[in-house]
């Protein structure tokens, strides 16, 4: 594999290979809870902490205790749990400081131990043999690239209903997966700059 930088993984992670737009990854959460420029902000932000951090300290188990042990069988358990456990410390931050954010994300909040954007992060790190800053690289770019199409489809999502008149048979999911497709289609636009495969 190439030897990418830290920042132009992170570039790429942002924008040519977005872990919701190009991999559709994350997507419950990305639609459930892309109402409110406020909360897609709130919850973006805490992807971006959980993807970071996570990322960081599954490559420090995977390598230094999962390889060496010869556990490698046992990632997706071990991912998951550093995964839990930082989505609980996010959660009691969140509630501590903000409480109506913790309220506006409700469900959402703890549905971040099962976003399946944040567990790909980990996995695509170790599939792709990521150097430490690598991993670090990708894994706050991912979180960043999941923040921004989420915020971007908030600020979509809240304008079309200021604005403009939809049709009954596309309210809500319709018009949401519609926007996503579109948004998927504009990011298209970036490959080729870095590949990340």
């Amino acid at each position: 594999m190439q030897e990418l930088g830290f920042f132009a993984i992170l570039f790429s992670a942002v924008f040519t290979n977005n872990i919701l737009l190009t991999n559709y990854l994350g997507m419950c959460s990305f639609l459930g809870c892309s109402r409110e420029i406020k909360t897609a902000l709130g919850l973006g932000s805490a992807v971006i902490f959980v993807t970071a951090a996570t990322s960081v300290l599954n490559w420090l188990v995977y390598a230094f205790i999962l390889v060496p042990l010869d556990l490698v069988y046992l990632r997706f358990i071990v991912f998951i749990v550093v995964i839990a456990a930082f989505v609980q410390l996010v959660e009691m931050i969140i509630e501590r400081v903000s409480e109506p954010l913790y309220n506006a994300l409700g469900i959402f909040l703890p549905l971040i131990t099962v976003n399946c954007a944040i567990l790909g992060v980990s996995l695509f790190m170790v599939i792709r043999e990521y150097t430490f800053t690598q991993a670090a690289g990708y894994g706050l770019g991912s979180g960043a690239g999941w923040a921004l199409a989420i915020v971007a489809m908030a600020g979509i999502r809240q304008r079309l209903a200021q604005r403009s008149r939809i049709p009954r048979g596309l309210e809500g999911p319709g018009i949401a997966l519609i926007i996503a497709g579109t948004m998927a289609l504009a990011f298209m636009g970036f490959n080729g700059m870095i590949n990340l495969n």
